[in-house]
């Protein structure tokens, strides 16, 4: 078994306004676990080789909301390696967000990323 404790996946993503889901421009929380899923898989790649699947969550946060507009980071961080099973360390950081303030299209790359979701999963392969 090969320890792959600290392999870490980023994917970034620009939310469309046809992702918003509730009044604000909200998307809902769902959005961020899809995220989720598509650095586990490849994550799993990565590490394993095949794309594996996803066991559960441990824990899922919501911290600060996440809108249409926002551009967003997923990382996945390999916490713990079992013989076949992986616990992953999962954040979903927004680092720029429309400004509608200054203009329909105006938007700003933030100072300090807002981390909106947080999460522990387990991934299994084979």
């Amino acid at each position: 078994m090969t320890d792959h404790d600290g392999t870490t996946v980023t994917h970034r993503r620009y939310i469309p306004y046809s992702h918003a889901h509730y009044g604000g421009n909200l998307v809902d929380g769902a959005y961020s676990l899809g995220m989720f899923g598509d650095v586990a898989t490849e994550l799993c790649i990565i590490t394993d080789g095949d794309e594996g699947l996803f066991a559960s969550y441990a824990d899922v946060q919501f911290k600060a909301p996440v809108k249409a507009g926002d551009v967003v980071e997923a990382t996945a961080t390999v916490v713990r390696t079992g013989r076949r099973s992986r616990t992953v360390e999962f954040t979903l950081s927004v680092v720029c967000r429309a400004d509608p303030a200054r203009g329909d299209s105006a938007a700003a790359v933030l100072d300090e990323p807002i981390i909106a979701t947080t999460a522990t999963g387990t991934v299994v392969v084979p």
